[in-house]
C-alpha cells in the first residue's frame, strides 16, 4: 500500500502528463525532420558522384555507429562552444537546450537509416518507371512526387515503422542532458514519494500506449498504400478468369 494521499498521486500524475508531452513533442519534431532530410539525401545518394558517394560513406559509418546517446552529448556540451567559436566575432552567444540537442542529434542519426531504406526502396523500383516518366515528358518534380515516392513510401514503410519505434524508444534518453520528459518526471516523483514502481509502472504504460497507436497508425497506412497494389492484382485475377 502507499503513503501518498489522492493529491500528492494526483499533482505527480500531471507532472508525468507534462513530461510525456514533452516527450512526445522531442519525438515528432525529431521524426518529421529526420524523415525529411532522410528522404532528401537518400534520393542525392543516387548520385554517381563520387564526391557526393564519399560524403555519404563517411556520414552513414558515423552516424550509424555511433550511440544516439554520446551524440546528445555532442552536440548539447560541444554544441554551444562550436556555435560561440563560429559566431562570437559578431558578438552572438547561442545556448543548445536540451530539446534542441535531443532533436539536432536524433535528426542527424535518424537520418541517415531512413536515406538508407528510401536509397534500398528507390533501387527496388523498376527501371521502367523512370523511362515511362522521362518519355512521358512528366516534370521532375512530379515524377517524384506523383510516380516514384509513393511507390518508395509503400517499400521502405516496414523500415520506417521500425526507426519509429526505434526512436521513440530512445527519446528518454535526452533527460540525461537535463531535459524534463516523461522519465525524468517519473525519476523525479519516485526520488520524492519513495514509490519508484508506481511512477515507473505508470511510464512503461504511456510507452506502451505511444507505442500502440503508432502500430495502429501503420497499419492503416500500409493499407491506404497497397490499395492500388491489392486493385491491380484483383484486375489480373479477373483477367485471368475472363481468359
Amino acid at each position: 500500500m502507499t503513503n501518498l494521499s489522492l493529491a500528492d498521486l494526483a499533482g505527480y500524475m500531471r507532472q508525468l502528463g507534462e513530461g510525456a508531452l514533452i516527450t512526445l513533442e522531442l519525438f515528432l519534431t525529431s521524426f518529421a525532420l529526420a524523415f525529411i532530410f532522410g528522404v532528401l539525401i537518400g534520393i542525392a545518394t543516387l548520385s554517381r558522384s563520387r564526391v557526393v558517394q564519399g560524403i555519404w560513406r563517411v556520414y552513414a559509418s558515423i552516424f550509424m555507429g555511433v550511440p544516439s546517446l554520446l551524440v546528445i552529448f555532442l552536440t548539447f556540451y560541444g554544441g554551444s562552444a562550436m556555435l560561440g567559436a563560429v559566431l562570437g566575432e559578431f558578438g552572438a552567444r547561442i545556448d543548445i537546450s536540451p530539446f534542441g540537442a535531443g532533436v539536432i542529434a536524433f535528426t542527424v542519426v535518424y537520418a541517415a537509416y531512413i536515406a538508407e531504406l528510401v536509397r534500398g526502396a528507390i533501387e527496388n523500383l523498376p527501371k521502367g518507371q523512370f523511362e515511362g516518366a522521362r518519355a512521358l515528358a512528366i516534370p521532375p518534380a512530379i515524377m517524384w512526387g506523383k510516380v516514384i515516392l509513393p511507390q518508395v513510401m509503400r517499400l521502405a514503410l516496414p523500415g520506417l515503422v521500425n526507426v519509429w519505434s526505434f526512436m521513440l524508444k530512445e527519446t528518454p534518453l535526452v533527460s540525461l542532458a537535463g531535459l524534463q520528459d516523461l522519465v525524468a518526471a517519473a525519476k523525479i516523483a519516485a526520488g520524492a514519494t519513495k514509490e519508484p514502481f508506481i511512477f515507473f509502472v505508470a511510464t512503461a504504460l504511456v510507452f506502451i500506449a505511444f507505442s500502440a497507436l503508432s502500430f495502429r497508425l501503420a497499419s492503416r497506412l500500409e493499407t491506404r498504400l497497397d490499395r492500388g497494389q491489392r486493385r491491380e492484382a484483383a484486375g489480373r485475377s479477373s483477367s485471368r478468369a475472363a481468359a
